[in-house]
């Protein structure tokens, strides 16, 4: 008899293995105590922000092109989802997935909505707060107030999509976010999710896709320094520029139709269809 204990195995999981993970995954989160998931939620909201905050500083001001400096830029916001995936934290739009763990009979529905809400507003509360946080920093000051000008014209952009454009950005967003998580969960060290999330989260930063969660940061912090005339003056923007730039755009012109939009992208593009290849043939009891 061999009493040899067992080798771990650094081999990468394969497909199959990673769908039967992520069901697993979705019933866990679906089970978290409420506190602890709402906790969760608002870290997950400022480790995005904190990317986007990064983000907004390394395209301040560069000469390299649009290509170079949304590539760099994507490169930065990575941050955000490495420190959600590593150090642990509830992202809405990553647990989109948790529609694996509903497919295969693991959680209710309302257990599944339950989640969601909570995570929603959770990163919500986590996003605007960084928001606030920067503002209070004086951080926008930076590079001659550069930095907050680039701030106020990235709110101002986001806020000025037409309806229908938010809503496939946001599904082009979230396929691309999701299957970063997606590609995390075959992973054996965290070098290996480092290494996963950067490609899929840097390319929708650089083709400027939309973030649900990351809008819940930008788009408050324009509105924090819209008035303040240095900035608009750094930006060479005048203030009937921005007449877009206020809640009601926030809410319903983008932050609606983008969520919508990462739903389908997480949820059906990516979450439903490796349920489909690999788990719908491994049901469980109704729950």
């Amino acid at each position: 008899m061999n009493l040899q204990p067992e080798q771990p195995s650094f081999d990468p999981l394969i497909p199959a293995e990673m769908a039967l993970r992520a069901e697993t995954i979705g019933a866990t989160k679906a089970s978290l105590p409420l506190l602890n998931l709402a906790a969760l939620a608002v870290l997950a909201g400022a480790f995005i922000a904190l990317g986007a905050a990064f983000f907004t500083t390394v395209t301040t001001s560069t000469d390299l092109g649009y290509g170079p400096t949304r590539l760099l830029g994507g490169l930065a916001f990575s941050l955000g989802l490495i420190l959600v995936v590593i150090a642990g934290a509830e992202l809405f739009t990553g647990n989109n997935l948790m529609v694996m763990a509903w497919a295969g009979r693991r959680i209710s529905t309302m257990a599944l909505l339950r989640a969601w809400a909570v995570v929603y507003a959770g990163n919500l509360t986590g996003a605007v707060a960084t928001a606030v946080l920067v503002a209070l920093s004086g951080q926008w000051r930076f590079a001659d107030y550069a930095v907050g000008a680039n701030a106020v014209k990235i709110a101002n952009a986001k806020v000025n999509l037409d309806f229908a454009e938010a809503f496939f950005l946001g599904v082009l967003c979230n396929a691309l976010v999701c299957l970063a998580v997606w590609l995390a969960y075959s992973a054996r060290s965290n070098l290996d999710k480092a290494l996963a999330v950067v490609f899929p989260i840097t390319a929708f930063v650089a083709s400027g896709y939309e973030h649900s969660i990351a809008n819940m940061y930008f788009i408050p912090l324009g509105l924090l320094l819209k008035s303040q005339d240095a900035v608009l003056a750094a930006g060479g923007v005048d203030g009937s520029q921005l007449a877009d730039l206020d809640l009601a755009h926030f809410l319903f012109a983008n932050l609606l139709p983008v969520t919508a939009g990462n739903l389908v992208g997480g949820g059906v593009l990516v979450g439903a269809i490796y349920w489909f290849i690999y788990r719908r043939g491994a049901r469980q009891p109704g729950v």
